[in-house]
């Protein structure tokens, strides 16, 4: 097993299982990119087209290092840098060229700005009907809200997730990530997966159409049934899991926070044990979860006691010798000195190009025999502009004239 980890984790393997996949990015921030940066970890050859210029916005987004965000150095490893203007004719007549060539195309403009630049799906699928076309945006390609702007927080809004992360009777709050985009990212992955597999059928690719709004609302749970059976409308519960018990956050005597899970029958027993509340796990009420949840303010109370005269360490160590599930709440300053994150691969170390050392997440999911891997890191601006066009046939005459007259850009030319 430990053999088998070192290889899973090893940066630099072999080929990983979309070698040979060819994939043209689109758009810009955080959807879009998120789902190629997941197909270029394990093997695709994925060309990013950016502005010229100042490139994908999110290179300036947050914390910066020489100008660049380090969550630029996540985002886009193993991609390749094309520099376009994609409002200039010539510019689209490569991205219909490189579109030709390839397997698939991701795109998260607003709907309608593809076919406004003659990339839309009709005469993509029309000269490569092969193609496989995802296609992000905050509420598809058809309805009546398609033309509304939208990103990540509004799809969290509209698809319910924000109404419940908070406090009862206090404003909703954002889960602390963009995590909107990254479960739309993730359906437009399953999406291609999918259509590829089809397509050893049929021979013939399709566009995926993925909402954001729609993302998060199938990640929603009983949401929608238990509306439709009882009426109920479930409201904020704060850290507490409505309908299961107990589970929640705990305060420790340093100030730490224990996430405490102790809705199992059996696990409920045990914690009870550890807390020095046997009456409690006897308690015929308590039974079962059904009977828990009737009265989980007094379970959270004496939860509550027991952690608030114990740091969290020693909370941690109590609980895991009982099996009872729990955590404390992790800062990255926990993630990144934890032995477990480091022993599965997860705080990968990166050289830059300055020689200076990055810490940026591992891989997941983790495939025994054909592994993903960071393979190169994040491009500057237009990097790989002559490789690519180079690749397409393009002579030194040509890639020049189009650099004269500001079509494309890159270091490299």
């Amino acid at each position: 097993m430990a053999d088998t980890l070192r290889r899973m984790n090893s940066a630099g393997v072999g080929a990983g299982p979309l070698t040979g996949l060819k994939v043209l990015e689109l758009g810009q921030l955080i959807a879009g990119p998120f789902a190629a940066k997941t197909l270029a970890d394990f093997g695709a050859d994925v060309v990013k087209v950016e502005q010229p210029g100042a490139g994908d916005p999110l290179r300036r987004w947050r914390m910066l290092k020489d100008g660049t965000s380090v969550w630029w150095q996540a985002q886009s490893r193993n991609k390749k840098s094309l520099a376009l203007d994609l409002k200039r004719p010539e510019a689209q007549d490569i991205v219909r060229k490189l579109a030709s060539e390839a397997d698939v195309l991701i795109e998260n403009f607003r709907p309608g700005v593809m076919e406004e630049w003659g990339l839309g799906p009709d005469r993509l699928l029309e000269e490569n009907p092969r193609l496989v076309m995802l296609r992000i945006s905050g509420y598809g390609q058809t309805g009546p809200y398609r033309d509304r702007p939208g990103f990540g927080v509004v799809g969290e809004a509209m698809g319910g997730l924000r109404h419940l992360t908070a406090e009862p009777g206090r404003v909703p709050v954002r889960v602390g990530v963009s995590i909107g985009d990254t479960l739309s990212a993730l359906h437009g992955v399953i999406g291609i997966l999918m259509a590829l597999q089809e397509r050893q059928l049929s021979g013939l690719g399709q566009v995926i159409d993925v909402a954001l709004y729609e993302s998060v609302f199938n990640c929603m749970e009983s949401l929608l049934p238990e509306y439709s059976a009882f009426g109920a409308v479930r409201e904020p519960a704060g850290s507490a899991l409505p309908g299961i018990a107990p589970s929640n956050a705990y305060r420790c005597s340093d100030g730490g926070f224990a996430l405490i899970a102790g809705n199992g029958d059996s696990i409920f027993k045990r914690l009870m044990e550890v807390i020095g509340r046997q009456d409690l796990g006897s308690d015929p009420r308590f039974a079962d979860n059904a009977g828990r949840v009737q009265d989980v303010a007094e379970l959270d109370a004496a939860i509550g006691e027991w952690t608030a005269l114990r740091p969290v360490d020693e909370v941690m160590h109590a609980l895991e010798t009982a099996s009872v599930p729990a955590s404390r709440i992790y800062t990255v300053a926990d993630i990144a000195k934890d032995p477990h994150y480091k022993a599965r691969g997860m705080l990968q170390e990166v050289a830059l190009n300055d020689g200076s050392k990055l810490m940026i997440p591992g891989i997941v999911p983790k495939l025994s025999r054909t592994p993903g891997a960071h393979r190169r890191n994040a491009p500057s601006v237009g990097q790989d502009t002559r490789e690519v066009l180079t690749g397409l046939g393009f002579g030194k005459e040509q890639v020049d004239r189009l650099k004269a007259a500001g079509v494309i850009a890159g270091q490299s030319l």
